[in-house]
């Protein structure tokens, strides 16, 4: 893969995963199989600045946890209200790492 386009995906996405996990994805797409690269082109990943919005606005309703595919806990946190308000309060500290790590497992699957 041209690693030009490699840079490029990485600067355009670059909010959707964790600093130090860059240089491997890097390392990975250069490596990437051509026929790959439209596929990889569509996925889509979550925002984690929009997922600390829904979390501050509506945390308590575990919409922030469906919303990253945490079926699990969005089901707890609806069940008792955020944990009375002290679980939806933790969650905007937590679901932008969160939701990076989410977008990380996301590719992993497609580079693997």
């Amino acid at each position: 893969m041209d690693a030009h386009k490699v840079d490029m995906f990485l600067m355009a996405n670059s909010k959707f995963f964790e600093s130090h996990q860059m240089n491997m994805i890097r390392e990975r797409l250069v490596n990437l199989d051509d026929s790959k690269w439209a596929m990889l082109s569509i996925i889509q990943f979550k925002d984690p600045t929009t997922s600390l919005i829904v979390s501050i606005l509506a945390g308590s309703l575990g919409i922030d946890r469906f919303m990253i595919g945490d079926t699990g806990l969005g089901v707890g946190k609806l069940l008792t209200c955020g944990g009375l308000g002290i679980w939806a309060i933790v969650d905007w500290f937590q679901i932008q790492k969160a939701t990076r790590e989410k977008n990380m497992q996301k590719i992993q699957q497609f580079l693997y």
